[in-house]
């Protein structure tokens, strides 16, 4: 008995002892969930005591270490190439920045070691040399030129706001310098209490600067609940709406405005240089707005010459007289073989080609003209990026006088001096407008009979010009024919002779019992008939033929037609192109 009362005092002890040391565990368990919600809790208190610092505008996270470089707006610091250099008051960027975010074409003049640039309706010569800077023809002294370092060339900007149309800013205390578009709008606000201006619209953002009541601020957006803002210290970011009051408009959007409302309906008058300009008293051209008579020329000295004189005047003063726009043809020298080379000696000299400039400048001036028509042609390929400058330079003078610069071209196809010596899509880019020739796809040159200008393949070069090119369909004219071409072959097929036909002219040239076949892909006439041992060939013109091209225009939306030129054509043409295009 008594050992078996030992045994049950043992049991029993060991029991007690795994109760006591189970009770333990469970505590801690409670212990630790105790410690984790209070971390939790802890952890809560932090974060919406950092919140309720950041709301409460206390925490400023935005403290700029380099400058920064706010354009029209928006923060374009990490876009920059090269530093942004300020010495002795003047503000330099770097010419790759220049290109990145003004003028894509700038570039180093080594005949005159300048820096070249164009901006809208400015040209301007940097010099690296000397304090002085040439705007559109006049010399400005300036405190600064451009500079080298490192091999990379800066130019003066703060003494370029009038080139660049821009406004600048210094903020030296926040090392943000604003740069401000003349032309663009710009609306101010007043802030009615102290606000944190914040990175987003998310709860939760950090704080970019703060205002206090009373201050002004430029507004760049707002959809009602949250404006966009620039603050006095150059910080763009957001406050809500309803804390902004007074509202105003420092400065207007300027957009440019055509000289032609519509589309264009424009004809070439022309005449020979040893001619004179056309008697067109008491006559009037249906639906026509422009008209192009050939003023100007290049001679085989390559010395600009006018043929002007008191017909061109008596002209000048019909057009305007009838509402038309006068906008002249220059062209290269005369003779083909000619013009090749004068055309390169103009092009590859920036002082020839700006005393061109100034001489079509002078020109449109003095005779009070409202644009010009570039139609230089037999150009060396390897002169195309030069007679692309001359069109890069010759657009913004003639802009700044109110000229409309409109530029011909081929087809994107052809040869070298042909077709191969255009840049459409720069050309495109500047000019106001470019004009695609399109005929003489079988022209004078052409070793087989073929149609002038058939639809499919105007329909197709449009799509090179628009897609390709990239050019913008509101500054496209597309140039039709009034004429065609009839071919003669001999017996075996061999082309003999091909000759030129005016429209007004075709039912003359052609027998009258000639059968007619309509090609739905030219969408025009063929006839072809017997002369003889030789065979004729013709694809004709008409109102019909012109009228699918026309349609293009609107189809593409092309800024307007062009034909070439006055005087070929049948008078139901210019009923069918006011119809088609639109009247004046």
């Amino acid at each position: 008995m008594g050992r078996g009362r030992r045994e049950l005092e043992k049991n029993q002890k060991i029991k007690h002892v795994k109760n006591a040391k189970r009770m333990s565990s469970e505590e801690i368990e409670k212990k630790k969930k105790v410690i984790v919600r209070t971390g939790i809790t802890i952890l809560a208190l932090i974060i919406l005591f950092i919140v309720a610092m950041i709301a409460n505008n206390y925490i400023i996270l935005d403290n700029n270490t380099t400058i920064n470089l706010i354009i029209n707006n928006s923060n374009v610091t990490s876009n920059l190439r090269h530093e942004i250099i300020q010495e002795d008051g003047v503000i330099y960027l770097s010419q790759d920045d220049i290109a990145n975010f003004f003028d894509k074409y700038i570039y180093l003049e080594e005949e005159n070691n300048s820096i070249i640039t164009t901006y809208n309706k400015k040209i301007a010569e940097v010099s690296l040399e000397e304090n002085v800077i040439n705007i559109n023809g006049a010399d400005k002294t300036t405190s600064a030129h451009a500079i080298e370092r490192d091999g990379v060339v800066y130019i003066p900007i703060s003494e370029m706001t009038e080139v660049y149309d821009i406004e600048i800013g210094n903020i030296e205390e926040t090392k943000v310098i604003t740069m401000d578009s003349l032309d663009q709008e710009q609306r101010k606000a007043i802030v009615t209490s102290n606000l944190a201006v914040k990175s987003s619209t998310n709860f939760i953002a950090r704080t970019v600067d703060r205002i206090e009541k009373g201050n002004t601020i430029i507004v760049i957006s707002s959809d009602g609940n949250y404006a966009r803002i620039r603050t006095e210290n150059g910080k763009i970011g957001y406050i809500k709406a309803n804390k902004l009051a007074n509202e105003y408009v420092v400065r207007e959007d300027m957009p440019e405005e055509k000289q032609i409302e519509g589309k264009i309906n424009m004809t070439w008058d022309y005449y020979s240089e040893v001619g004179s300009a056309p008697d067109r008293t008491g006559t009037t051209i249906e639906g026509v707005n422009v008209v192009s008579p050939s003023f100007f020329y290049i001679d085989e000295n390559g010395i600009f010459r006018e043929n002007v004189g008191e017909s061109g005047e008596a002209y000048i003063e019909w057009a305007h007289g009838n509402g038309y726009k006068v906008w002249p043809m220059v062209s290269n020298a005369p003779a083909a073989n000619e013009s090749l080379e004068i055309t390169s000696e103009i092009m590859n000299s920036y002082e020839n080609r700006k005393q061109l400039i100034e001489q079509i400048v002078d020109a449109c001036v003095a005779y009070e003209l409202d644009g010009i028509n570039i139609d230089f042609e037999n150009m060396k390929q390897a002169d195309i990026d030069l007679y692309s400058r001359f069109i890069i330079e010759l657009t913004p003078r003639l802009n700044e006088i109110g000229m409309v610069v409109s530029v011909d071209v081929t087809a994107p196809d052809g040869g070298e001096t042909w077709s191969l010596c255009f840049d459409r899509n720069v050309i495109g880019d500047v000019a106001d407008y470019i004009v695609f020739m399109a005929y003489d796809q079988n022209g004078v040159s052409s070793q087989t009979a073929g149609t002038t200008a058939g639809y499919n393949w105007v329909e197709l070069n449009l799509v090179k010009f628009l897609q390709t090119e990239e050019i913008e369909s509101d500054k496209l004219i597309l140039g039709i024919p009034f004429y065609t071409r009839i071919w003669t072959e001999d017996a075996n097929g061999e082309l003999i002779r091909t000759s030129t036909v005016n429209m007004e002219d075709i039912e003359e040239v052609l027998p009258d019992d000639v059968e007619r076949t309509w090609d739905d892909e030219l969408k025009q006439y063929y006839v072809e008939y017997q002369d003889g041992s030789n065979t004729r060939k013709m694809w004709i013109e008409d109102v019909e033929s012109l009228r699918a091209k026309v349609s293009l225009v609107n189809e593409d939306n092309l800024a307007g037609v062009a034909s070439w030129q006055y005087g070929m054509e049948t008078e139901d043409v210019w009923t069918m192109l006011a119809e088609t295009i639109g009247d004046r």
